[in-house]
């Protein structure tokens, strides 16, 4: 079948492109003398991230506990880093178990956190590499100040059952050397205290190809980087030859000669804006703009005729490929126009 015959929508990923895209960049951090930990978010199919590591990836960033757990349910990987604050009995328990079957790590911000995974692991023979993530400037988690990042590395390097790590940050967008200026003297505050600061973990798509401005970082995090999406073309961070994954719509109404209707709504193309104007880029018709999402319904319009038909199929690289993933059961893997088969999102939903 060629994907142009396909039901829809449906999400498309390009092999071809997705093996390139590992390919350069996992060139680029071995020049680079980086280590990468690709985050699985983007893709969430074990199949992918089997693709990474063989290509030299040391590892995969999962977001929470059932992410890593369903990664792993079909073997073959062997090194997790988990960057979220796991708290709660429940997931401390499903994390022991998992530190069962692969190299675990975690990342906390605070003593409750620490406190919980250190009456976990106490009795366990191999301690829980624990890294201590710090915000640097993107306002999420993290600890506020280098000096903080030290109490809480001396805290955990205290801890039964757990081992300092390092420190870890999702960096703001450009703004490297704040990111390195914060790293750099945390780590040289905890050094002081007489504790080892063996990983430094950075990450960030939009700044993917200027790793040189955050020296101190020791290994990447990156998801976008398999896919690529609307917002890296526009940042010129990749082009359009780049975007592995694309949603295939129809065109199901035209009211006007300069507006249209696909179906592929917000429950597929996703409504994240990143600052962007509309919702998605159109391959083949650049001078037309999704302006609006309702959940079943995007409309796509023009100063002058849209020259679409009803039954007409387009293909939109989303704004935000990582979402896309997570609202669908399924993608067709493709190479070029032929369709190699369906592959079931393994890791979709996973938010517990």
């Amino acid at each position: 079948m060629n994907y142009s015959e396909m039901d829809t929508p449906t999400v498309l990923i390009d092999l071809a492109v997705v093996n390139k895209n590992i390919k350069n960049y996992q060139n680029y951090c071995d020049e680079k003398g980086l280590n990468l930990r690709p985050h699985i978010k983007t893709h969430k199919v074990p199949e992918l991230a089997k693709l990474q590591l063989a290509a030299g990836a040391i590892g995969i960033t999962c977001q929470k506990v059932s992410e890593a757990e369903a990664m792993l349910s079909e073997g073959g990987i062997d090194d997790v880093l988990i960057t979220y604050n796991i708290y709660g009995h429940s997931k401390l328990q499903r994390l022991l178990e998992l530190s069962k079957k692969c190299n675990l790590s975690v990342v906390a911000d605070n003593s409750v956190c620490v406190k919980g995974l250190s009456e976990t692991f106490k009795e366990v023979d191999k301690p829980l590499k624990v890294l201590v993530e710090c915000d640097t400037g993107a306002f999420r988690c993290g600890v506020v100040a280098p000096e903080e990042a030290c109490l809480l590395a001396q805290e955990i390097n205290e801890m039964p059952g757990l081992k300092f790590g390092g420190l870890m940050t999702y960096p703001p967008i450009s703004q490297q050397e704040k990111v390195n200026r914060f790293l750099e003297a945390a780590k040289n505050l905890i050094e002081a205290k007489g504790i080892a600061v063996e990983i430094v973990s950075i990450g960030g798509s939009p700044n993917m190809w200027e790793v040189e401005k955050i020296p101190i970082g020791t290994e990447y995090r990156i998801g976008t980087y398999i896919y690529n999406d609307r917002s890296l073309m526009e940042r010129k961070v990749c082009s359009e030859g780049d975007c592995a994954l694309t949603v295939l719509a129809t065109v199901v109404s035209t009211p006007t000669s300069k507006r249209a209707v696909v179906d592929a709504g917000s429950k597929v193309l996703t409504t994240d804006l990143f600052g962007l104007t509309g919702h998605g880029h159109i391959i083949d018709h650049p001078e037309l703009m999704i302006s609006q999402l309702s959940e079943e319904h995007a409309c796509i319009v023009s100063d002058s005729p849209t020259g679409l038909s009803i039954g007409q199929k387009v293909r939109i690289i989303p704004n935000h490929a990582c979402v896309v993933s997570n609202m669908v059961d399924q993608v067709i893997f493709l190479e070029g126009q032929k369709v190699l088969k369906t592959q079931a999102v393994v890791a979709r939903g996973k938010v517990l």
